[in-house]
């Protein structure tokens, strides 16, 4: 767009409040802005060249026409624009930098329901609690509630009419106490809707009524006189206080907050969140944004906000910033804390996005070294498997069995994505009889792991089951066993769709399918899969030729051995005249070989 593109125009512009849209020839959008006066903001973007930025002066270069939507108030035009910026996202405007998955922990929507842990949030009535972006008090909290409240963890469709007619038996879960036996009606639906009623609170930081709960429950057993069961319930009161007192309470005064603190530099902003429920932090995350355009920080705090709150399911009635910004959230006070509780609130949420802020300059100054492509795909890998450690030894394990026989594995060994041929294994499998994948799954594993434990080696940071959920639960047994689950990250991929499955959770990742770190999961896996092939075909093909030289009556094993060794094949065996076999193996077993086959091809 030109300059006389702009003066053509620049009579009709408005100076009410709005929205304006920049579009290329495509009538594609590349920018949405937001102005309290529309004719002084578009006419900023056609001032002197030296105090525009580069990135500016490419919008104005590619745009082809400007467009604009008058609204009634400033107010009205952030709202119109955020909506406009989430529909279309335009290349120009301040992009969130958040392609990781989170976990949530998920209340399934059923009768009985399940708790668990999953990536995916489908809308499908279930509640999801979260997005928590720390792995380990994720699991602390799961732990938490599995004490207090056993729950069922099957998936079978608990109806009245399955129950009554005893469709289900109750398993190992109900004997060891994680659950209360729902599927044989020895638990009512009332008893376990309590229970979830709890859960909700213990996800909502809402700690009060839970204490309360076991505290009514202490003094009906009491009553009771049930004493060894009113002791139960006191345990798991303590457990519930002892968590509570690890979360960090901020303020007996203060209620539901959320926090916001912006940090920038010249191409990203860093927005740290506090969620505080209660006067308790139970969540924190910082959020960055890449700034396509000159912004000022007010302007990319007021578009965070939103975003933020929206992704963690947040309605606190109370906003906390450190910039005077134009209010985002309608129904929210927006605050700016000048003493108290609230500025140490502010101030800690500060200290936390200025370190965030400070380690992202360390990590870009460490990566002016040029990136290798394995350092590539090894880091996509972490992040697409959402893993802690970067993945630079990898294996793989796949089974080979053809009706049961000759039952056999692999564990194939890639290091810093590459093939490392001197470290694959093949296993003959020796405890199981018949078919059962599972169970060779188990020994491979027991057996493989075990001796780098023994052995003191190195263990791998990711190890890839090929098959579905059932192989996959069949090694992460083992993983437990032997005590390397927080060591090891296990994963299996299902052939079908490519889905990739982590150990417990029912709902599969699905990984970009031109993604570099799918690539190398699926090279790993055809690659275990060729060698437990190739393994088992030769152990096929020599027990066949075993099988065949020992029907000739005073051959012996170590005859054999000379002879497959030195031949190769019982077809070239077959074809050998008389001298041949004696100067192999000697006059008389060579006259045996030679009649043997003679006599057959009569």
């Amino acid at each position: 767009m030109t300059i006389e593109d702009y003066r053509s125009i620049l009579p009709t512009l408005p100076k009410e409040p709005g929205v304006y849209k920049y579009l290329d020839k495509d009538d594609k959008i590349l920018y949405v802005g937001k102005a309290k006066n529309l004719k002084s903001r578009i006419s900023s973007y056609f001032g002197a060249k030296k105090h525009l930025s580069n990135k500016t002066r490419t919008l104005v270069k590619n745009a082809h026409r400007i467009e604009y939507i008058i609204v009634q108030t400033e107010q009205d035009a952030l709202l119109l624009e955020n909506t406009l910026i989430k529909k279309f996202q335009p290349r120009y405007n301040i992009q969130l930098k958040d392609a990781k998955s989170y976990s949530y922990v998920c209340i399934k929507k059923e009768r009985f329901p399940r708790v668990f842990i999953t990536r995916n949030v489908i809308r499908d009535g279930s509640l999801y609690y979260g997005p928590y972006t720390s792995k380990a008090r994720l699991k602390i909290i799961l732990d938490l509630i599995k004490n207090l409240f056993p729950l069922r963890t099957c998936n079978f469709y608990l109806s009245q009419s399955n129950i009554d007619k005893g469709k289900f038996k109750v398993c190992l879960e109900y004997h060891i106490k994680n659950c209360e036996g729902p599927c044989e009606n020895l638990e009512s639906e009332d008893s376990y809707n309590a229970k979830v009623k709890q859960i909700k609170n213990i996800l909502r930081g809402n700690f009060g009524p839970v204490k309360s709960h076991f505290k009514n429950e202490m003094v009906k057993l009491g009553q009771d006189l049930a004493f060894e069961k009113a002791q139960i319930i006191k345990e798991k009161l303590s457990a519930l206080e002892d968590y509570q007192h690890k979360s960090t309470v901020v303020s007996q005064s203060i209620k539901d907050v959320d926090v916001f603190t912006l940090a920038s530099d010249e191409e990203e902003a860093y927005v740290n969140y506090i969620k505080v429920i209660n006067g308790a932090i139970i969540n924190t995350h910082t959020a960055e944004f890449t700034k396509n355009l000159d912004r000022e920080n007010p302007d990319l705090l007021t578009y965070a906000i939103p975003v933020i709150r929206e992704k963690f399911n947040s309605i606190a009635p109370e906003i906390l910033v450190n910039l005077n910004i134009t209010n985002p959230v309608t129904d929210a006070e927006i605050i700016v804390p000048q003493r108290g509780d609230k500025l140490r609130l502010l101030e800690l949420s500060q200290k936390n996005v200025q370190y965030y802020l400070f380690q992202k300059k360390k990590e870009a100054l460490g990566k002016i070294r040029k990136q290798t492509t394995a350092e590539r795909i090894l880091n996509t890998m972490k992040e697409d498997l959402h893993m802690e450690r970067l993945p630079l030894h990898i294996e793989c394990f796949d089974n080979s069995n053809i009706q049961g026989s000759n039952p056999v594995a692999s564990c194939v060994v890639f290091k810093n994505a590459k093939p490392s041929k001197k470290d694959y294994r093949h296993f003959h499998i020796k405890t199981v009889e018949g078919p059962n994948d599972f169970a060779s799954m188990e020994e491979v594993v027991r057996r493989r792991y075990a001796r780098l434990l023994k052995d003191d080696e190195a263990l791998p940071q990711l190890v890839i089951i090929d098959g579905g959920k059932g192989q996959l639960s069949a090694a992460h047994k083992i993983i437990k066993e032997i005590g390397l689950e927080d060591k090891i990250q296990l994963v299996g991929i299902a052939k079908k769709l490519e889905e990739i499955f982590f150990p417990e959770d029912p709902i599969p990742l699905y990984i970009n399918k031109k993604s570099e770190s799918l690539k190398l999961i699926q090279q790993l896996r055809n690659e275990a899969h060729r060698f437990a092939i190739t393994f088992h075909r030769d152990m096929r093909s020599k027990n066949f030729l075993n099988s065949e030289l020992e029907s000739i009556s005073g051959i012996g094993p170590k005859t054999i051995e000379k002879l497959i060794r030195k031949f190769k094949s019982v077809s070239k065996i077959r074809k050998l005249d008389l001298l041949s076999l004696q100067s192999a193996i000697g006059k008389a077993a060579g006259k045996k070989v030679f009649d043997y086959f003679d006599q057959e091809s009569v």
